[in-house]
């Protein structure tokens, strides 16, 4: 009997895991469940270009589904796994179907976190991480309407930035004394400030929402110290949170994410996980990470399907990222937790084009590239090798840091 293996989550995770389970050499059954409707597509694009309408739900599609059919990539959507039998090598579906696995790969995902606040079910708000909920976004886009985003992390920019973009009057309502404060550093905060300020953006740190009114649809939002905000829209984004359950419950070890090693294998060697949901070791910071990012889904994913395949692939890549806002790109390479320095490259009072560099103990961990791409490469290949800088060469212009990659 042909092998089959089972891909819990239509994720980014799971669109790369796929077809490189059939370039490792997998020749069995491979079939993806999904709890949403549609192919396994760029949830970073829905913030993006799918929000601002340049885009469609076929055109943020990863894979066109040709793809699947050439690589005999079986879809069952719509329906939920709920449990896991590790010890007859069962899934129990959502509908009560019982699917028999060889293997089994999590590529569960995240979720956004909600908050109970009066009046959350209003009709006018929303939260932003699948292509339906951004659907419903745009039935309530209007030039000259008032839109409220709580919280102040990338998602919540990037937001404001499109939305700002199409004729609204954005508000932008953070919790902590500046946005972005638990990814980045003060001078970088300042920078984002500036810039939505300039395009028209209104931002209210140190800012608690109580609660929302309406009558049969979201009009105002309450401020923790009484202050009263029309709203037409409100896209609440504040933070995500990994889908493990499933997981957790099928008795895997379980921590901030999915346990799995640097060959993306669970406590379960008959169950690989990949993406969002996992947590894994990364050598370079020496300690267990776990990633809100495609390209640590994608390399994860090739990681995972040579696992299942009996073929061992490290995953060891950089983590990097990046965030679109009006005509700024930010590419960030590395993680800057922990830091105790920054030195920043070019002018961050002026312009919109500079590099923070984050050190910790003298060491180079992330830079944050605001639309210095040159910087960026480098500094992915700086951190990669490793490779000793000085503060007084990342602050100086005049000095070529593609030297260094030579020394």
């Amino acid at each position: 009997m042909p092998k089959t293996c089972i891909i819990i989550g239509a994720s980014h995770a799971a669109a790369e895991l796929a077809p490189s389970l059939r370039q490792e050499g997998w020749d069995g059954r491979i079939l993806i469940i999904g709890d949403e409707s549609y192919l396994p597509y760029h949830r970073p694009t829905l913030s993006k270009a799918f929000l601002s309408g340049e885009k469609s739900a076929d055109d943020i599609l990863i894979r066109p589904e040709a793809v699947y059919e050439k690589n005999n990539i079986e879809f069952m959507l719509n329906v939920r796994v709920d449990s896991i039998n590790r010890a007859d090598k069962t899934i129990t579906l959502n509908n009560g179907e019982i699917l028999d696995y060889d293997k089994l790969a999590l590529c569960t995902g995240s979720r956004v976190r909600t908050v109970p606040l009066s009046g959350i079910d209003l009709p006018g708000i929303h939260y932003l991480r699948d292509l339906s909920q951004v659907e419903g976004i745009m039935q309530d886009v209007g030039e000259g309407k008032h839109a409220i985003i709580v919280g102040g992390g990338y998602i919540g920019l990037e937001t404001a930035s499109v939305l700002r973009k199409l004729g609204m009057e954005v508000t932008v309502l953070e919790m902590a004394p500046r946005v972005l404060a638990r990814v980045t550093a003060p001078e970088v905060s300042e920078f984002y400030s500036r810039m939505h300020a300039e395009e028209g953006v209104t931002i209210l740190t140190d800012v608690a929402v109580s609660g929302f009114e309406g009558d049969e649809h979201v009009s105002r939002v309450i401020c923790s110290n009484g202050e009263t905000l029309p709203a037409n829209l409100v896209i609440v984004g504040v933070g995500i949170l990994p889908n493990v359950e499933i997981a957790q419950d099928a008795g895997l070890e379980v921590d901030n994410g999915i346990i799995v090693d640097e060959y993306c294998l669970t406590s379960d060697p008959d169950i690989v996980a990949a993406g969002d949901c996992t947590s894994h070791p990364n050598a370079l910071y020496n300690q267990r990470i776990r990633l809100e990012s495609v390209p640590n889904a994608s390399e994860q994913g090739k990681s995972a399907a040579a696992s299942i395949c009996g073929n061992k692939i490290a995953y060891q890549a950089l983590p990097w990222f990046w965030s679109d806002q009006f005509d700024v790109k930010l590419r960030i390479a590395g993680l800057s937790q922990g830091y105790d320095e920054v030195v920043i490259r070019g002018n961050r009072h002026e312009g919109r084009e500079f590099t923070a560099f984050y050190l910790k103990e003298g060491k180079l961990i992330a830079a944050d590239c605001i639309n210095t791409a040159k910087d960026f490469m480098i500094s992915k290949a700086l951190l990669s090798k490793e490779i000793p800088v000085t503060p007084e060469a990342l602050a100086d212009e005049s000095f070529d840091l593609k030297q260094l990659l030579n020394s």
